[in-house]
């Protein structure tokens, strides 16, 4: 079964792994084909499952929404995580993208995500990217409201710098339960730009996403020589597949990330879950990163 973890002090409490559901419109699964896949990844001990109201073009949330509907019993056995603050032209009204962290907004795209998600509550709310307009005392007025009704449990944010983090921290009397982030071999600028450090010192797990660089690791050339790495590491360990090393890579942060999964085929998910059980020595781990750069540490 897969571990779980306390993702902050007094935040909750979250698988390993974090199923995510970013593509489930390209999945071309049925509501009934959702509902399976759903069990099936609880089963696996996969509990967490992150969205935001942006994915599929505004779709995401509420196909999912109509899996909960049919079988609301899986509400309780999971933990849900969405996003908002991102506007995009997938709806007219948005002549422009652009960002949007304004109180009110909060609030309304919370509530529509708990409509769409077929739920009354949200296990995490996370503000999706980093505003140059956030002020971030309505940010905070918005989490209160949210958090006093009931609505949302805990709060995070995805993708900011550690002063942003640290900005919207000195506005709220609870802590930030995560930074959700970018973290692979193909993307390694947060491992030494202070985010993670950050986390570190305040004992708080990130998420980590887009762990195989949204696919590129595997049909980039420009990869070949990492995928080379990846595969003598994959060997030494006994490894099925070098998924699993990459996900055993981003887990050897002492930040202890929890990699989300973006794949809709269960014996992805399922190889994915043995990269719990492999430990990657310092210099196994420093390969892979000389292998993705390109260069030795200085």
């Amino acid at each position: 079964m897969v571990q779980r973890i306390t993702l902050a002090p007094q935040g909750p409490e979250f698988s390993r792994f974090v199923m995510g559901y970013w593509r489930l419109m390209d999945w071309n699964m049925s509501t009934r084909q959702l509902v399976s896949f759903i069990e099936e990844h609880l089963d696996l001990g996969v509990t967490t499952v992150d969205h935001a109201d942006i994915y599929g073009g505004y779709q995401c949330e509420a196909a999912f929404g109509e899996a909960m509907k049919l079988s609301p019993a899986l509400r309780n056995r999971m933990e849900i995580v969405t996003k908002c603050g991102i506007a995009t032209t997938a709806r007219k009204e948005n002549v422009i993208g652009h960002y949007i962290t304004d109180r009110q907004h909060i609030i309304d795209s919370a509530e529509q995500s708990l409509r769409h998600l077929a739920t009354d509550r949200l296990d995490l709310l996370l503000i999706h990217r980093p505003d140059p307009l956030m002020n971030a005392d309505e940010v905070a007025e918005a989490f209160l409201h949210l958090h006093q009704s009931g609505k949302v449990r805990h709060f995070g944010v995805s993708n900011f710098t550690p002063a942003q983090f640290s900005l919207l921290q000195s506005r709220l009397p609870f802590t930030l339960a995560t930074n959700q982030v970018e973290i692979s071999p193909v993307h390694q600028p947060l491992l030494l730009d202070g985010t993670l450090d950050q986390l570190q010192q305040l004992r708080i797990h990130p998420m980590a996403w887009s762990c195989l660089g949204g696919g590129r690791l595997f049909n980039d050339l420009s990869f070949q020589p990492l995928r080379d790495e990846l595969a003598q590491v994959a060997q030494e360990l006994n490894a099925q597949s070098i998924d699993q090393v990459v996900y055993a890579w981003i887990m050897r942060l002492p930040s202890q990330p929890l990699p989300i999964i973006g794949s809709g085929r269960i014996e992805r998910v399922r190889a994915a879950l043995a990269a719990e059980n492999l430990e990657l020595t310092r210099q196994q781990w420093f390969r892979i990163r000389k292998a993705a750069l390109g260069y030795d540490v200085p």
